[in-house]
């Protein structure tokens, strides 16, 4: 069954990501005459998000990145050598993990990323633009990989409407469109993780999981806001689903 955990306290992520490093004085931002409130609050908190500063320290291009990373802390999923497939990869944050970790830039495993936009190149891994819904997309991603994928990752998110159960089903038919597309290229023993919403919604995906998995549990890693309704589910010891 799925199930949920307290977080461990050690972690590969640093310090300062996990907000062991001097945070200094909060910075105050003045709303400015044509910028709406909301905006001011959102740049407010990103100028005293921790994770924001650590992530351009290190080079990542978001600070979701470090869901990533402490996914893996936690989940053991990217060891090296693993064939990685990263799905609504942009702005790249997933990738740039799964490179270290797998070791794709020392020539371990396979890295490859893939969005319906284009994305500036990332050292040691293989950017495909794609539709993953697509019918011929697991055909192009096996023959990239070089055989069946590891992991398959999903950190997607629709754009947000503001109400929450409109959110919660979008996010959720995101999900279930991925691990479809998981069940087209995962090796058996492979692994899954996508986002969801709390909310309930994730029923059915979740009774499909636990059907082709050993094992399911529920996480929220420290780097997920604290406000945020975000969820992640992770998958792993695949069984292929009878045809």
């Amino acid at each position: 069954m799925a199930r949920k955990g307290s977080w461990p306290s050690g972690s590969r992520t640093g310090a300062g990501a996990r907000g062991g490093s001097p945070r200094g004085a909060a910075v105050r931002v003045k709303t400015a005459g044509r910028r709406k409130a909301s905006s001011t609050q959102w740049l407010q908190r990103q100028l005293n998000d921790p994770y924001v500063r650590e992530a351009k320290r290190l080079g990542y291009r978001s600070r979701a990145a470090f869901k990533l990373a402490e996914l893996d802390d936690r989940f053991h999923l990217l060891k090296p050598g693993l064939r990685v497939v990263d799905l609504g990869a942009a702005p790249g944050g997933w990738t740039q993990i799964a490179v270290q970790r797998v070791g794709s830039d020392r020539g371990k495993g396979f890295v490859l990323g893939v969005d319906i936009l284009d994305m500036p190149s990332i050292a040691g891994a293989t950017l495909m633009r794609a539709d993953f819904t697509a019918a011929e997309t697991p055909v192009r991603i096996k023959a990239a990989l070089g055989g069946p994928a590891d992991i398959v990752l999903s950190d997607m998110a629709a754009p947000a409407t503001g109400h929450g159960q409109t959110d919660h089903l979008k996010i959720v038919a995101l999900a279930e469109a991925a691990y479809d597309f998981a069940t087209e290229v995962l090796a058996p023993g492979g692994s899954f993780v996508c986002k969801v919403y709390q909310g309930g919604a994730e029923g059915e995906l979740l009774q499909r999981l636990k059907r082709d998995f050993a094992d399911i549990r529920h996480a929220k890693p420290p780097a997920s806001r604290s406000e945020s309704a975000e969820v992640y589910l992770v998958a792993q010891g695949f069984r292929r689903p009878a045809a």
